[in-house]
């Protein structure tokens, strides 16, 4: 079982993760990982002794080649799953980003990203990534 907890602020040590909502004129955007067929919100692993809203940053960059932007703070997630660091509790934190330009090309795994009005039926983090998008809303944020 996939359990996904929200918080305000844990110990900045703890977060290994950044999840960036993203839109562009208003409109959803979501990657398409060369490797899968689902789409899923721009994030990623958090480097050794880089600060997580650099990770935030770099990881939009990378994922979706978003070169200006704004960007925001929205909460501390955590996701606990037996498939998952061994079932052990793990922490990111999420972000929403607005988007005013791109890059013509991706430099990373992203195979192409995908500009929407809808949210795609095919996450590749099903029971993850739509419930960072309900908390996004249920603050205000989206």
């Amino acid at each position: 079982m996939v359990e996904v907890r929200f918080y305000d602020k844990v110990d900045d040590s703890l977060l290994k993760f950044a999840v960036i909502i993203t839109k562009t004129e208003s409109r959803w955007v979501f990657c398409k990982h060369k490797d899968r067929d689902t789409y899923e919100v721009p994030g990623g692993h958090r480097e050794p002794g880089e600060v997580i809203d650099e990770t935030a940053r770099r990881e939009l960059y990378e994922e979706t080649g978003a070169i200006d932007f704004s960007m925001v703070p929205v909460c501390v997630y955590s996701v606990t799953a037996p498939d998952n660091f061994d079932g052990v509790e793990t922490f990111g934190m999420l972000f929403y980003a607005d988007v005013s330009s791109f890059e013509p090309e991706l430099h990373s795994e992203t195979e192409r990203i995908e500009i929407t009005d809808e949210l795609p039926s095919a996450w590749t983090y099903p029971l993850i990534q739509p419930k960072l998008l309900e908390e996004a809303m249920r603050r205000g944020i989206l």
